[in-house]
């Protein structure tokens, strides 16, 4: 399930909340117990791994051998 930020409309403060991405759910805003909260736009992390480098992913302790190599 992603994490999605919601910002509180009483106090502006941003929280976290792990949902699903259709979940029509409520969310109390766990500073100041407001009620509502707007989801945000933001951005998300992801991790790619270029095999022809040769290096581990970042599962795989570095130094090891990477069983991910091949993929």
């Amino acid at each position: 399930m992603p994490l999605f930020e919601y910002k509180c409309a009483d106090c502006d403060k941003v929280s976290e909340f792990l949902e699903k991405a259709d979940a029509k759910t409520t969310h109390t805003c766990p500073a100041c117990g407001g009620k509502t909260m707007k989801k945000q736009f933001s951005t998300f992390s992801a991790v790619v791994k270029n095999p022809a480098a040769g290096s581990n992913c970042h599962t795989c302790p570095s130094g090891g051998t990477c069983p991910h190599s091949g993929l």
